[in-house]
């Protein structure tokens, strides 16, 4: 059962493909996408509740950090997949008790955009983190900022990609720090763990 009273925060993230739109993986820093997520599940998850739509380069580093932590804290995870993926879901994923699997349709985008509705416009949000990624993280950004205007927005442009097409083309309250602080760890502390 989940519990009511964590807040959570929605992460946005992947880890952009090369086969994709080079606009992503030519700005994308794969090494900045890997550490902010660690250090985004290593210091919320005691915290709050992390949900995230399960992309395959996301999930293993959030289980990764349960298990290094030692955490046994199933209630303060959510992963979202859609059906249509189910042949290709990440091994990882049989870690987490809280898996919601959305609805397919044969078409591609129509399944993540039911997915994507689902996620984001039936739970409520503290935060919204995104990095890194491609034209998911955009699509996402603007439907969190639509479902959840008074959310705080935390696009870490440092991580590059489709993170750092939202920080310069987005109108949300700027911070340098998403740009330049690449101490994830203390950058998430004082933003989501100091002011809770």
């Amino acid at each position: 059962m989940v519990s009511k009273e964590l807040k959570n925060i929605f992460l946005s993230a992947s880890i952009p493909l090369p086969e994709r739109d080079p606009k992503y993986i030519d700005s994308a820093d794969v090494i900045a996408i890997r550490d902010s997520v660690i250090a985004l599940a290593t210091t919320i998850l005691p915290h709050y509740r992390l949900i995230w739509g399960g992309h395959p380069s996301i999930t293993p580093l959030i289980n990764y950090v349960l298990q290094k932590m030692n955490l046994t804290i199933q209630d303060h995870v959510v992963l979202y997949q859609s059906r249509f993926f189910e042949n290709f879901f990440p091994k990882d994923n049989n870690k987490f008790e809280n898996v919601r699997l959305t609805p397919a349709n044969d078409d591609r985008e129509i399944s993540l955009g039911l997915m994507r509705e689902l996620m984001i416009g039936t739970n409520d949000f503290y935060a919204g983190v995104f990095i890194g990624g491609m034209e998911g993280i955009e699509i996402e950004y603007k439907m969190f900022r639509e479902f959840h205007p008074k959310a705080k927005v935390i696009p870490l442009g440092s991580t590059g990609a489709g993170s750092k097409m939202v920080y310069d083309n987005f109108d949300f309250e700027k911070n340098e720090r998403f740009l330049e602080d690449y101490a994830y760890m203390s950058l998430f502390q004082d933003l989501l763990i100091k002011n809770k």
